[in-house]
């Protein structure tokens, strides 16, 4: 019997973009060459910038979306040829989605939601209760989904996605506009969700680096449609143990360009991020005593340091050293899903 809940080989997929009839019509590689095992049991996460193709990838294993090549197995089922086989033994939920009806309770909602699944209506009810305690909005179990502010509304869609108790659960960036008390609580109920059966497995989709991080027993760094890295978050930082990194506060940089750091020959990597009170900058150096190198350059441009902390490797650093530049530059290039 197979210990995998999900397993893709050599998956992609390609979007035929419209253009004008003359032309020959433009192709968009979402997904590449994507090789993926997710055992049984695991908290698996795929982190990428927006655009890099998690939703994507998420659409075919779902069977939302045909992929172009490859194959997937999702519960031991191809996506594509099997079909009935994988729906009724998963669920997914993406976050800031609006579903529901306005006019019916949270109740009403999530009893409705488990009757397409086939789950009595006893123990649908019996569920529902439950789960709305786990995540803190057993209070608001009467209240018509209209008066719930945008937070709650979200927490209801992601109780939807436990309520069928799926053997595989995705989540497509589920604290996506929460503020942070709620972000804690639905990590919080994740956690507690998974503990509760070592056979329950959950595919999460985030770029928040501290939730894949938090959460993950192993992530997958995707960007522009390829699986980068895969491994523990652990294992992942330990690449970078090499390394001296600091991360900087600075006054604007007066033309000094993150080529211009990346030149000097003890600088291994260089990210750069406008922030609302100055420039924050992430450098790689080869060793320590390469810092002073740097702040000279920086007085020669007459920019002065606010802050300067040296600091143990994090997913962000992984992801500067794979793709050369930070997840909010690589999120600006605006690349589709």
């Amino acid at each position: 019997m197979s210990t995998l809940a999900i397993e893709t080989k050599d998956l992609g997929r390609i979007y035929k973009l419209r253009g004008n009839k003359k032309e020959a019509r433009k192709e968009l590689i979402a997904l590449q060459d994507v090789n993926l095992t997710v055992k049984k049991g695991e908290l698996f996460g795929l982190l990428g910038p927006n655009g890099a193709g998690k939703t994507t990838l998420i659409k075919i294993l779902t069977t939302l979306l045909s992929p172009t090549s490859g194959w997937a197995k999702v519960a031991g089922a191809d996506v594509l040829r099997e079909p009935d086989l994988v729906r009724p033994r998963i669920n997914m939920v993406s976050g800031g989605e609006s579903s529901g009806y306005g006019l019916l309770t949270v109740r009403e909602n999530l009893w409705m939601f488990s009757q397409f699944y086939g789950v009595p209506s006893k123990e649908a009810n019996e569920r529902i209760e439950a789960l709305l305690e786990m995540i803190g909005m057993k209070d608001r179990m009467h209240t018509k989904s209209s008066d719930l502010s945008t937070g709650l509304r979200q927490k209801m869609n992601i109780v939807r996605g436990f309520l069928t108790e799926p053997e595989v659960l995705f989540l497509d960036e589920p604290t996506l506009g929460l503020d942070v008390g709620a972000m804690r609580d639905v990590r919080k109920f994740v956690l507690e969700w998974l503990r509760a059966n070592k056979e329950r497995t959950l595919l999460l989709t985030t770029h928040y680096m501290m939730e894949a991080e938090e959460l993950c027993d192993r992530v997958a760094i995707i960007n522009k449609g390829r699986v980068l890295a895969c491994d523990t978050p652990t294992a992942l930082k330990q690449r970078l143990q090499k390394d001296a990194i600091f991360e900087i506060q600075t006054s604007p940089l007066n033309g000094l360009s993150q080529q211009m750091l990346v030149d000097q020959p003890e600088v291994t990597k260089a990210a750069i991020t406008e922030t609302e009170t100055g420039t924050k900058l992430n450098l790689s150096l080869v060793e320590e005593s390469a810092l002073a190198r740097v702040i000279n350059l920086f007085t020669q441009k007459d920019v002065k340091v606010m802050n300067l902390i040296k600091r143990e490797p994090t997913l962000e650093d992984v992801f500067i050293d794979l793709v050369g530049r930070s997840m909010a530059e690589e999120e600006d290039s605006g690349q589709p899903e």
